[in-house]
């Protein structure tokens, strides 16, 4: 490749830098929801209900789901140590690879999954008799998976992640 080519193709036009926005938008709610759970630092979470406390992160939202149509099921899952450690462990992993944008294709089927997961443990819905914010945030985690967007304002320009397709 010459060099002109070489430049050219790492040129971003103004798209990218669109999709990386949202990428590292998107992880920062994810990041955020992991350390205001783990810290409690009086967001969404009270510093006595925070998980270092022995708060549980699921707890709150899934005890919650009881009166709706699976909330059987997710009012069972609820306070769970391994439950708490999954959601947990996927709020932050997904967070951190969307922010540093290594690992954005696994970070949005993993977020989606867990997006539907929320979504789905909410119905029905009370605004709306089908769409919520778990919804748009899914459909844009399968755009920045599609599009790439690790490689503008993220590390998926890195030779070890261009070689790793599981990296990208």
């Amino acid at each position: 490749m010459t060099h002109v080519a070489a430049v050219a193709k790492a040129a971003h036009a103004p798209v990218d830098y669109v999709w990386a926005a949202a990428r590292i938008a998107i992880g920062w709610i994810f990041l955020w929801a992991f350390l205001d759970k783990t810290f409690g630092w009086g967001f969404a979470t009270p510093a006595a209900k925070a998980w270092i406390n022995g708060g549980s992160p699921t707890t709150g939202f899934l005890k919650g789901t009881g009166e709706n149509a699976l909330g059987g099921l997710f009012g069972a899952l609820a306070g769970q140590a391994w439950v708490d450690w999954l959601f947990m462990t996927g709020l932050a992993g997904i967070g951190l690879a969307l922010v540093l944008g290594v690992g954005t294709r696994i970070a949005a089927v993993t977020g989606t999954l867990m997006l539907a997961l929320m979504w789905a443990a909410e119905l029905p819905l009370a605004t709306n008799p089908f769409l919520d914010e778990h919804i748009i945030y899914a459909i844009v985690l399968v755009g920045l998976a599609l599009t790439g967007a690790g490689t503008t304002l993220g590390l998926g320009n890195l030779p070890i992640v261009r070689r790793n397709a599981w990296l990208r």
